[in-house]
């Protein structure tokens, strides 16, 4: 059943039988937009694959995760959300198992997320128990700047509420996913600035291309 439809594109709860539609999407639409993938030029989506399927799917049995499908196309796959419910012992898990990943691009990425995850101190700083991490969101090339992004977003949002998240959490890579994100009301509480995130040699370890210089934390009360 659709949480929401305009303009054709019905947005509704994911289901595990989905994924198999999602990931093909998210190879296509998502590791060769997303600035720190991109900027890698590895195959980023067929690294810690088998692990990074089975978080997927474990997020989606959650009822947390979200799919937009263009009605005036059979019901094709432009749009999704990806998230789940994180709590305090999930920080230090983290940073375990980034640690523990090879050093291709997507273990980088884990560890410069769990670095801003451990910075943002979220669980503290707010006093909660739980947030709704959004993980990962994407949408078709030929649907971009219509607003889906946002509709996603502030759908997810009502799904934490009904499911009585105080809080959501996004880390954005991406400049135009801070800014998405900061227009629907989400505050940016942290920031890491690539050019400063640096290896042992010295050097930054992701040089996307501008505008993106900052990996975000947004967050919004629920």
């Amino acid at each position: 059943m659709a949480l929401n439809t305009k303009d054709g594109i019905s947005i509704r709860i994911m289901t595990e039988k989905d994924y198999d539609s999602v990931k093909p999407f998210m190879r296509e639409e998502f590791f060769t937009a997303e600035p720190l993938s991109q900027s890698t030029g590895e195959p980023v989506h067929l690294q810690n694959e088998k692990d990074n399927d089975e978080y997927y799917l474990s997020m989606i049995a959650q009822g947390t995760c979200l799919l937009a499908t263009d009605d005036s196309r059979d019901g094709r796959v432009v749009g999704f959300v990806l998230a789940g419910a994180q709590y305090p012992e999930d920080v230090e898990k983290h940073r375990q198992e980034a640690e523990e990943l090879e050093q291709h691009a997507w273990g980088r990425i884990c560890r410069l997320l769990s670095k801003v995850e451990r910075e943002a101190n979220l669980f503290e700083r707010f006093g909660v128990s739980k947030v709704l991490y959004s993980h990962i969101t994407s949408v078709d090339e030929s649907t971009r700047g219509r607003g889906l992004g946002s509709r996603l977003a502030a759908t997810l949002m009502e799904v934490g509420r009904s499911k009585g998240f105080p809080l959501m959490v996004a880390y954005c890579t991406s400049f135009y996913s801070a800014r998405q994100k900061e227009a629907l009301g989400m505050e940016c509480i942290h920031a890491v600035a690539y050019a400063d995130y640096k290896d042992s040699q010295g050097r930054p370890v992701f040089t996307p291309k501008p505008p993106h210089t900052h990996c975000r934390v947004m967050v919004i009360k629920l």
